[in-house]
C-alpha cells in the first residue's frame, strides 16, 4: 500500500471528502490536520487527503478532480 495525495483542502472540506470516500469503501486519511495549530495559522495550511494509489483514479472522480 503506497499513499498518494488525492488534493489539498480546507480543513472542514477534507474531513468531509475523508468521509465520503470511506463511505463508498476508499480508505482515505487527511494530514497535516493539526499543524500550527499553536500560532492560529492552522486556517492558513490546507490538509492533504491521502488515498492508496490503487484507489486514485475512483477517488478523482468522487472528489470531482478527475
Amino acid at each position: 500500500m503506497a499513499l498518494v495525495e488525492l488534493g489539498r483542502y480546507d480543513r472542514n472540506l477534507a474531513n468531509i471528502l475523508v468521509s465520503r470516500l470511506e463511505a463508498d469503501g476508499i480508505p482515505a486519511l487527511a494530514f497535516d490536520g493539526g499543524a500550527s495549530i499553536a500560532d492560529g495559522s492552522w486556517l492558513l495550511i490546507p490538509v492533504r487527503v491521502m488515498v492508496d494509489e490503487d484507489d486514485l483514479a475512483a477517488a478523482q472522480v468522487i472528489a470531482g478532480t478527475a
